[in-house]
């Protein structure tokens, strides 16, 4: 069976965005650190978690080995349209959940209006590699209970107040996960992955 796997930048303290959700790696507030190391190591193990305008601009052609289908929310959408990115994962199946879009401005991008759970369960039991959740963390929240893996990009700073990692809407549900592969970088950032124990 195919995994859910939230793979997502976390600061310290465990935000994965300021608080106004903007793309923390670019534009005018952005504050997470792009390293050399961080992103060469994301290209040697994640190539498929990189947008296509980053995919074009580093020369990645590789398809990538843990994901097929890539799942977001309507705000994460959101930052690639304000950018003008309506599919910025084509080399992905592309799913956004959504109950305000009108309508897909892509015809590659799914847009999805039922309980995520409920089509989450259905993406699991198809063919495919894992399910990569990009976020954000009000989708997080919502899927919290079908996550079956974390990895996170952990990043060597603290931000004081954002959006946390599975938003603020969450069920209080405690759920035991076990370390079961790390990568420190020198620059101070680490990818952590973390398998739910069932």
């Amino acid at each position: 069976m195919r995994k859910l796997v939230y793979f997502i930048a976390s600061t310290l303290d465990g935000q994965i965005a300021g608080p106004d959700g903007a793309d923390p790696t670019s534009g005018p507030d952005a504050f997470w650190p792009i390293t050399e190391d961080y992103l060469g190591h994301l290209i040697a193990e994640f190539p498929e978690t990189l947008p296509a305008p980053a995919r074009q601009a580093l020369g990645v052609t590789a398809p990538g080995t843990r994901f097929d289908t890539v799942l977001e929310g309507r705000r994460t959408y959101q930052v690639g349209l304000d950018a003008g990115l309506t599919d910025a994962y084509p080399h992905l199946r592309h799913l956004v959940f959504s109950r305000t879009l009108p309508e897909s401005p892509d015809p590659r991008v799914e847009l999805v209006r039922e309980d995520p759970v409920d089509r989450v369960r259905q993406l699991k039991q198809e063919d495919g590699k894992d399910i990569w959740l990009i976020g954000g963390g009000e989708l997080a929240g919502a899927l919290y209970t079908e996550i079956d893996q974390l990895i996170l990009k952990l990043g060597p700073l603290t931000v004081g107040a954002g959006i946390p990692l599975f938003g603020t809407k969450a069920a209080f549900d405690p759920a035991v996960f076990t370390l079961t592969d790390s990568k420190i970088l020198e620059s101070g950032s680490a990818f952590l992955t973390y398998t739910k124990k069932r």
